[in-house]
């Protein structure tokens, strides 16, 4: 999964919900089930996403929507397998933004 979203310090809930594809809300109840996820919140409540939120987000996407675990499932292999888990999941994102380049130059040829 390859999300597009401007580097900044912070990001708002809806531009997170529209990079990921799904609803603010799954977001809201992904940040109550996983402890991983923190987002600073403003004075008004406002959660705000860090890059590292950002990371964490897309891990629990892949387990969850690619992968097909269940929350549980995926909780507990963030738990048990997080580092070696974090580094699968880097080298995956890589190949993809790689094989995504690769077709981008096929379709100039």
């Amino acid at each position: 999964m390859h999300v597009e979203l401007p580097e900044k310090r912070y990001y708002g809930i809806g531009e997170v919900a529209k990079a990921f594809g799904v609803n603010a809300s799954l977001i809201r109840f992904w940040e109550k089930e996983f402890d991983v996820l923190q987002p600073k919140k403003n004075a008004k409540g406002n959660r705000k996403f860090t890059p590292e939120d950002i990371k964490n987000l897309k891990l629990i996407y892949h387990l969850v929507k690619e992968r097909g675990f269940t929350l549980d499932g995926a909780k507990t292999h963030l738990k048990e397998e997080k580092h070696k888990t974090l580094t699968n999941f880097d080298v995956i994102e890589k190949l993809q933004r790689v094989k995504a380049e690769l077709l981008k130059i096929k379709e100039q040829l």
